[in-house]
């Protein structure tokens, strides 16, 4: 076995996977996620199924991005100064609780008593506490993989994590889908309360480590530290900003659901493939960058990788034939995971040891709750225009987007990833 020290190491497309705590990491992240997904899945298919509302998918992502967003840069300035094993399991444990909660009022005899619009109301409730669980969740697990990993070998654990996420990804939808089609929701929570377990297992595995950041000024100077390194930081500041609007505006895959009833016509199992689709492009995508690096002019490349993300939203929401929905997804996925890849490597470089947590929290509040908003931005275009007409200006304000992103970031275009580093 290559050893991870080794100078032949660099070249190593499994060097990251040679360090047995980020294996635990990718172990208790895959099963995170293919919880959350499959979670994700049927709770749309579901609460749409009672409302016949596509604001009410939107209102799904609204319920998951307030607290995400407002708890987030207090949960990067908890994650700096906090142990980070213990963190993670109590965030962790939280998400656990929420499922659960989540499980016992399907449960027949409980969905009855309770009635349809306080089962919404609990649902939506439990959106929320993840939500506030993710607000601390994304800082405290950004911090712990850039402990467990040589800096050297961040480019490469960034692939392997993305591609762990996106294989969930695939999972989840699929799974969801074709439990929700064949036992129900109540069954299904049962699979997702079990994949949320081995995950709970899984952050016992890592070391104690101590915080990173020991707090010699208030609260409020801390987390402004936190933001002022971003916002002075160009590239950065300019990858989470193109992130946030053309996710915003290209959040049109919430909306599979109505397309897979009204334009497609097809069931809950057809909507877990079309569901998963965009994580099949992402995946596939990922193991060919392992290989195939896109940080060559990383830059150029996002900018790339977002105007394709534009084009594939548009032609999904032209579609009417099942198979090129899954194709146009397909691509939606494969372009998204390039800009997933670079944005990651670009914030693991720049960012200081003693400030990932709250810089991870900005980049949450940019990155990480824009999936949700742009599920309300698409739900209330949809409720507003219908649906195609929602999807398509979606795909082309990402494309605009990206245009004048590329204006205003020219003389970012040509450089390399040595150069981003010695910056």
């Amino acid at each position: 076995m290559t050893e991870p020290s080794s100078p032949t190491a660099k070249n190593d497309p499994y060097i990251a996977l040679r360090f047995p705590e980020f294996r635990s990491y990718l172990l208790m992240r895959f099963f995170l996620t293919i919880g959350y997904q499959v979670q994700g899945v049927v709770i749309g298919w579901y609460v749409y199924s009672l409302t016949k509302d596509p604001l009410s998918l939107g209102l799904v992502g609204l319920a998951e991005a307030i607290p995400a967003i407002g708890i987030a840069l207090y949960g990067g300035y908890v994650a700096d100064k906090s142990n980070k094993r213990s963190l993670l399991i109590k965030v962790v444990a939280l998400i656990l609780l929420s499922s659960t909660v989540m499980f016992v009022v399907t449960l027949p005899s409980v969905t009855q008593s309770l009635g349809q619009s306080m089962l919404i109301n609990v649902i939506y409730l439990m959106i929320f506490v993840n939500g506030f669980a993710r607000g601390f969740y994304g800082p405290t697990a950004f911090s712990l993989m850039a402990m467990i990993i040589p800096r050297e070998h961040y480019p490469n654990s960034s692939t392997w994590n993305s591609s762990t996420w996106q294989t969930a990804s695939i999972i989840g939808p699929a799974i969801g889908g074709l439990l929700y089609g064949f036992v129900g929701i109540h069954n299904t929570f049962l699979f997702i309360l079990a994949c949320l377990s081995i995950a709970f297992i899984a952050t016992f595995l890592f070391k104690n480590r101590p915080a990173t950041y020991v707090r010699t000024t208030s609260i409020y100077q801390s987390l402004s530290e936190g933001l002022r390194f971003v916002f002075k930081t160009k590239m950065l500041v300019g990858a989470l900003s193109l992130d946030l609007f053309s996710v915003f505006f290209g959040g049109a895959v919430a909306l599979i659901p109505v397309i897979a009833t009204e334009v497609l016509h097809v069931g809950a199992t057809e909507f877990g493939f079309l569901r998963a689709a965009p994580a099949v492009g992402a995946v596939l995508t990922m193991l060919l960058m392992t290989r195939f690096s896109p940080m060559g002019k990383p830059w150029r490349n996002l900018l790339l990788a977002v105007t394709g993300f534009g084009l594939s939203i548009i032609c999904y929401g032209l579609s009417t034939n099942f198979y090129l929905t899954l194709f146009f997804l397909f691509l939606e996925g494969a372009f998204d995971s390039v800009s997933v890849i670079i944005r990651s490597t670009i914030l693991q470089l720049l960012t200081p040891d003693d400030m990932r947590g709250r810089v991870s929290a900005v980049n949450q509040m940019f990155i990480g709750s824009s999936n949700e908003i742009g599920q309300f931005e698409s739900g209330l275009t949809a409720k507003l225009m219908r649906t195609v007409p929602a999807i398509v200006f979606g795909g082309s304000m990402t494309l605009l987007v990206a245009g004048i992103t590329w204006f205003k970031t020219k003389k970012l275009v040509p450089l390399s990833l040595d150069d981003i580093s010695r910056s």
